[in-house]
């Protein structure tokens, strides 16, 4: 167990990571590294670091073995940066006069991507490991655990151990023709895929940001040099500011991104007049094996507001891009039906909790049964609700794709 990324053997954690099923690059040693090197998650802000391992005591050879699982949760005095609300809960705990903090997520700070959270070379040693992790919560006497957007294998591992689920939506982008199953040839391709509703929508839109004189500059990777990152970060602040919150993330841990990571990273800048006025980023998870190259909608802001120039950068900018590199999925982040309208079809996302208290456990578990229901029937609603002309791919062939 460690206390610190900087403890961690990134070669180890690594190694682990590019064996699972949904890697992301948010589960990276130097994305979390950078997350506590730039008092983004720290315990100052209420993220608290503690590193699992599970691996045999020595090989044959007398050296360490490789490691046979691991994870990082945080230990958490409040409910802030994780898009996966349990406040009623907190606050049910609290009338009734028990401690619900701290508790402790196993999840990426900020960052609501599915993908792995339990780090392990078989099925076994992620279920030993989830094992661990709750026996050290109820002997640390913390209230709860939650497991936050994983994937199958770790929501296997948590039915297992006994957790519960709770399901959320989110809206994703296939590069899928909904006809022939194949990447679109270009946006024009994509645009005639839709509605002829959607499809004017769309093009009304654009023609907005246009007609005020935005044009757009991509950077990908080390082309985004560090005024452009000292740009976007002018941009992601104000939006922040403008809502009446700090933002989470500092300067510093974007600048650990163009050190680090810069090979994961896209970013759009929309100028007018020769001036840079707003800019949104996406990060990648590059093509690996049986992996499909992903990209993630992350952050935006604007300096200067100009009709429909959010959608341009968040949507239609990146999924130009992302047609014309062959990228497999766009995911657009949390919550927002609006993204439909985008072709940014449904998609369940799941998480798994603990809870030491057997009382509130029972009435969260009838909580998210009921919950489930809802969830369920909203995701039919929105289904019949598919912005293309024909059926867009059915639920089993999303996954495969995802896969």
């Amino acid at each position: 167990m460690f206390g610190s990324a900087a403890e961690v053997d990134a070669a180890q954690w690594n190694a682990l990571l590019g064996m699972q099923a949904h890697p992301t690059p948010f589960l990276a040693h130097a994305y979390l590294a950078a997350m506590e090197q730039s008092g983004s998650a720290t315990p100052d802000t209420g993220w608290t670091p503690v590193y699992f391992t599970l691996r045999s005591e020595e090989s044959a050879t007398g050296h360490p073995a490789p490691w046979d699982a691991a994870c990082v949760l945080y230990l958490k005095p409040h409910s802030y940066g994780e898009y996966v609300f349990d406040w009623a809960w907190a606050d049910a705990y609290e009338r009734h006069g028990l401690p619900y903090y701290p508790k402790a997520v196993v999840a990426v700070p900020f960052t609501p991507v599915p993908g792995s959270r339990l780090l392990a070379r078989d099925a076994h040693q992620r279920e030993m490991l989830l094992r661990a992790v709750v026996g050290w919560a109820r002997d640390a006497g913390l209230s709860s655990l939650h497991m936050l957007f994983a994937d199958e294998a770790d929501l296997q591992a948590a039915s297992s151990a006994g957790l519960m689920l709770r399901h959320t939506v989110q809206f994703h982008w296939q590069n899928q023709h909904p006809q022939t199953g194949l990447p679109f040839g270009d946006f024009d391709a994509f645009l005639a895929s839709l509605h002829q509703e959607k499809r004017k929508k769309i093009r009304q839109e654009r023609r907005r940001v246009l007609d005020a004189g935005v044009h757009f500059r991509i950077l990908e990777g080390t082309q985004i040099s560090a005024a452009d990152w000292d740009f976007f970060y002018a941009c992601y602040e104000r939006t922040y500011l403008e809502h009446g919150n700090a933002p989470y993330l500092t300067r510093t841990f974007f600048e650990h991104m163009r050190l680090d990571m810069s090979e994961h990273w896209v970013l759009f800048v929309a100028e007018r007049e020769g001036r840079p006025i707003a800019s949104s980023l996406i990060a990648l998870q590059p093509a690996v094996d049986n992996h499909p190259t992903v990209a993630y909608g992350r952050y935006w802001g604007a300096l200067e507001r100009v009709d429909c120039l959010h959608f341009e950068a968040c949507y239609y900018q990146p999924l130009m891009w992302c047609i014309e590199k062959g990228i497999a999925r766009f995911e657009g982040g949390a919550q927002g039906q609006h993204k439909m309208a985008r072709a940014l079809l449904p998609v369940q996302t799941t998480s798994a909790h603990w809870l030491a208290h057997p009382g509130f456990a029972d009435a969260v578990e009838r909580f998210l049964e009921r919950e489930g229901q809802g969830v369920a029937h909203y995701l039919d609603e929105l289904r019949e609700r598919s912005p293309f002309r024909h059926a867009a791919p059915a639920a089993e062939d999303l996954a495969r794709v995802q896969g």
